[in-house]
């Protein structure tokens, strides 16, 4: 298949019948596919590479840096989850061996004085542990918020793409719980059985914006019985839908089964992905169908983001 492609600026510029048929596509891609290469989006390059600088440092430092950050528990959300740690198939009730990868995750910037639910503040609230790597939390807080912006201009986009005013979800997604993880995953030698990078799973909230390291491979969503590549090009992000915006669909569009291979003898690689979950507190009702039920955005993240951790 050709991997679909969206210019975000396109659209954005288009006016009349160019965007209609700009917003059907759009609609095409998210039923059919459920993945698609963002262009157009506007991120400025100089702050790409400012992001990839302090990963590839932060993976690159000896564990002694690592540690200081290491997450305290199991099923704490924020800071260094080492090797070993999760099995992303999990989510969908496969046991497998762990995935063959490390992170680092960071949550929101700020929490809203309105959220009085305890859970909230035990889970997605809790304080992003800072490594001691010079302007790490300045570029990682700046890019997260980038982030937050072109999620929003995404969003938008795809309310417009079910036929929606633009705003329709701005009320779902103003003060968003969504995650900021850069992913190492480091040169394999041996796989144990049914292991892979990271297993077979669906994103859990609204969207995805990843950001693939330039030129590696290994990503791979289902499409009918294949498993097919997901390419990597220089500063583009691969968008993806997540289940919450399947069930706030009503299955119109698609949350794709997807994975990262692990096979003998690779070489690492690395990615960076911004998780766009809306609030703690958003009901989310499916637009039509019978098949989906509601759910609350905060306790349907934490119960799945506590299933994968080992």
């Amino acid at each position: 298949m050709e991997f679909p492609r969206f210019d975000l600026s396109k659209f954005e510029n288009a006016s009349g019948a160019e965007r209609r048929q700009l917003s059907v596509a759009l609609d095409t891609i998210c039923s059919e596919t459920g993945f698609v290469i963002l262009e157009g989006h506007g991120v400025p390059e100089e702050m790409i590479e400012q992001q990839w600088s302090i990963i590839n440092y932060f993976f690159d430092a000896p564990s002694s840096v690592k540690e200081k950050v290491k997450v305290p528990y199991s099923g704490y959300p924020y800071g260094w989850i080492g090797p070993d740690q999760e099995a992303l198939a999990a989510s969908k009730g496969e046991l497998t061996p762990p995935d063959l990868k490390e992170s680092f995750n960071g949550g929101p910037l700020f929490v809203p004085e309105k959220i009085q639910d305890q859970s909230a503040h035990d889970f997605c609230y809790q304080p992003t542990l800072w490594p001691d790597v010079i302007d790490f939390q300045n570029v990682w807080e700046s890019y997260y918020a980038e982030m937050e912006r072109l999620a929003q201009r995404v969003m938008s986009a795809f309310a417009e793409a079910l036929g929606l005013e633009n705003s329709y979800f701005d009320n779902f997604i103003d003060h968003p719980i969504s995650a900021l993880r850069a992913l190492h995953y480091p040169a394999t030698k041996s796989v144990l059985e049914k292991q892979q990078r990271a297993g077979a799973h669906t994103d859990y909230g609204s969207l995805t914006i990843l950001l693939p390291q330039e030129g590696t491979s290994g990503l791979q969503i289902k499409h009918g019985d294949d498993w097919i590549d997901v390419p990597a090009p220089k500063n583009c992000f691969v968008i993806n839908i997540g289940d919450l915006m399947e069930l706030w669909t009503g299955g119109r569009w698609v949350s794709t089964l997807h994975r990262v291979v692990a096979k003998p003898d690779q070489a690492a690689r690395k990615s960076i992905a911004y998780f766009h979950q809306p609030n703690w507190d958003a009901v989310i009702k499916p637009m039509q169908g019978p098949d989906y039920e509601e759910v609350v955005s905060g306790p349907y993240l934490m119960s799945k983001f506590k299933s994968t951790n080992l």
